[in-house]
């Protein structure tokens, strides 16, 4: 459990900080001064200052912040500060900004599946674990120990390759090329369409033979330009997916239940870790996605909330009111909280009571 705190927190702490960077190094670039880059919330427990900035690590390690010259309505800038003040620029360079932020995880996402596409991980073989009776595999011949090497002229190197094969083909029997003790026998399959749940528990029809994966796995390194490919493509297909579950969400067709917070996150980064480095950097990239969708919502406090403001600034041409910015922000605060005391109480009740 200590280690599994450890790692979560070095996860965390990881995110927070490229999250940051992204705002920081945008408003340098937009020539904004930053007076504060912070590691975390609360009591300051390390600080030094290099040049106009003052970098710190605080005591609470769950988020950070990046403090800007005028920023905060109560900041006094001075005259000659006046050009360098946040308050003073353009809406599109505040929107740049705020989504500099979670865009950067993004980016650090997919920088990480890079290097575990690249350095190498390991994918379910293609070799047939069991056959179902009553099903076409059974009846066209397949045995359990056969590898399938080929389904309609396409090369089959993992298990996920059978089954996306077989949905993107058309409808009728499909010619599957299996390797047995040494030689390849060619057979012809009618796949059977069945109806089953995907991820976010909605009723699917998708197309089956009847067979299942051994437990064998088989370690798979992509080139260069394949895993960054690859990479660039987990990246979007996650953040899709992401986008997606936040919205069924929100509609009722996923339980609140599902939400998780930071000690499932902990816990989650320690089963990794055992599991070896490639599964924890695995983890590492869907939780940098989570977070950088997650800040882009719509939601006063979020950066989504920063950037949605300005856009009605560019639209209407005016500034919002700051007292209707306030209450936005308590309410996208009290959101916040709210999900955090229902995030917690899952955690608790997933990882203490089993449920």
């Amino acid at each position: 459990m200590v280690m599994s705190i450890i790692y979560g927190i070095i996860a965390l702490s990881l995110l927070i900080l490229v999250h940051e960077l992204g705002h920081f190094l945008m408003a340098r670039i937009a020539n904004v001064k930053v007076l504060t880059f912070s590691l975390g919330f609360g009591k300051k427990l390390l600080s030094f200052k290099k040049g106009e900035t003052e970098y710190a690590l605080s005591l609470v390690p769950l988020g950070g912040y990046v403090k800007l010259l005028g920023e905060s309505p109560e900041d006094e800038v001075q005259e000659e500060d006046v050009p360098r003040s946040y308050a003073h620029k353009p809406p599109f360079v505040k929107i740049l900004i705020a989504f500099s932020g979670p865009f950067f995880n993004l980016i650090f996402a997919a920088l990480l599946f890079y290097v575990v596409f690249v350095s190498g991980y390991s994918v379910l073989s293609t070799k047939v674990g069991g056959v179902e009776k009553g099903y076409p595999a059974y009846a066209a011949g397949i045995k359990e120990g056969d590898i399938i090497v080929n389904i309609e002229g396409k090369e089959i190197n993992e298990w996920s390759d059978i089954m996306e094969t077989m949905a993107g083909a058309g409808p009728g029997p499909l010619r599957f090329t299996v390797k047995r003790n040494g030689s390849l026998v060619n057979m012809v399959i009618a796949p059977k369409e069945t109806v089953s749940k995907n991820i976010f528990g909605e009723p699917i029809s998708r197309k089956v033979i009847g067979i299942t994966a051994s437990n064998e796995m088989v370690s798979k390194k992509d080139t260069l330009m394949g895993a960054a490919t690859k990479a660039v493509y987990q990246t979007y297909n996650l953040s899709k997916i992401t986008v997606l579950g936040i919205v069924k969400l929100i509609m009722g067709s996923i339980s609140p239940k599902n939400v998780g917070g930071p000690l499932l996150i902990l816990e989650v980064a320690g089963k990794q870790a055992k599991e070896g480095v490639t599964s924890l950097i695995y983890f590492v990239a869907i939780i940098s996605i989570n977070l950088g969708i997650i800040n882009l919502l719509p939601i006063p406090i979020l950066d989504g909330g920063h950037i949605l403001f300005h856009v009605i600034e560019i639209v209407t041409r005016r500034k919002m009111s700051q007292r209707w910015i306030d209450v936005a922000q308590k309410v996208g605060m009290g959101i916040l909280v709210a999900v955090m005391v229902l995030a917690f109480f899952n955690d608790i009740m997933r990882i203490f009571v089993g449920k």
